[in-house]
């Protein structure tokens, strides 16, 4: 691992582990701020009713999730799907935060702009976190590479198989071409006696 992944990952897992303690301490609060955000979800998919219904169960696991993730991420441990689920949290949280932020005032204004443009560089870097390979090929290219050998293996195959059945055609015809000169010369002793 380089020293900037050595560093880097662990800074920014730091804001996401706080931030998943303080939701786990004061879920009541957190919960009211999802409120309205799950309500507006749960009124464009009522099939997620279940879950929007509760956003103390939400607060709960977004917290949890945040800490977990957070943790395994500054651990450098499972980093690529820590990323990926720091980044869902991360939009939840965008989406919570400028949709609650006051706007009454040009510095409210300010401070939600400021706020969005915060998550959205979290949202950036946790995505490069997900999706770097950390020097090792990723799983597709992985896939990809082994469908390629495969099909470059089939196809040697394929060849030494023609070659092979060439070769054992033409002994064959090696052997046939013996077989009927003795055949012949042995019949044309038999007839000469």
């Amino acid at each position: 691992m380089s020293i900037v992944r050595l560093l880097a990952r662990p800074l920014l897992a730091t804001g996401f582990i706080a931030a998943g303690v303080d939701r786990l301490r004061d879920s009541d609060q957190t919960a009211q701020q999802l409120r309205p955000t799950l309500d507006r979800v749960g009124a464009m998919m009522p099939s997620a009713a279940s879950v929007t219904g509760n956003p103390q169960l939400v607060a709960k696991v977004l917290g949890a999730t945040q800490l977990g993730a957070g943790s395994l991420l500054a651990l450098g441990k499972l980093p690529r799907l820590s990323g990926l689920l720091l980044t869902g949290t991360a939009v939840l949280n965008a989406v919570v935060e400028y949709k609650n932020a006051e706007t009454d005032t040009a510095d409210e204004r300010k401070a939600r702009r400021a706020a969005l443009l915060k998550n959205l560089s979290l949202i950036g870097a946790v995505l490069l976190v997900a999706v770097d390979t950390n020097g090792r090929p990723g799983l597709a290219w992985r896939a990809g590479h082994l469908a390629d050998d495969t099909r470059r293996s089939v196809a040697s195959l394929s060849k030494d198989a023609g070659r092979k059945s060439r070769s054992v055609q033409k002994d064959a015809a090696k052997q046939l071409k013996k077989a009927n000169k003795t055949v012949r010369t042995t019949a044309a002793g038999i007839v000469g006696s």
